[in-house]
């Protein structure tokens, strides 16, 4: 059950952190899970764990890599469009 909420949560998370940025994640609901993984790895490595933890997610530093993520990638796909 645990695996689950992890998916979810970071699914929340990846699609929060499109939704501030404004930038939509490619690969829809997948996409958003895998942001918010990879994005808690990126924002635990940076910040370390502090704040709310949920399903193994310390919410903020999460977050915040998730925000780190997507902007990097849309800014990635931006120049691979032109």
């Amino acid at each position: 059950m645990s695996f689950i909420w992890f998916l979810i949560i970071g699914g929340i998370i990846g699609w929060l952190a499109g939704a501030i940025l404004g930038k939509d994640i490619p690969g829809g609901i997948i996409g958003n899970i895998i942001a918010g993984i990879i994005g808690a790895w990126i924002g635990g490595k940076l910040l370390g764990q502090w704040g709310w933890k949920v399903s193994d997610f310390y919410v903020f530093p999460a977050l915040i890599g998730a925000l780190i993520l997507v902007f990097i990638v849309s800014f990635i796909l931006k120049a691979m469009r032109k």
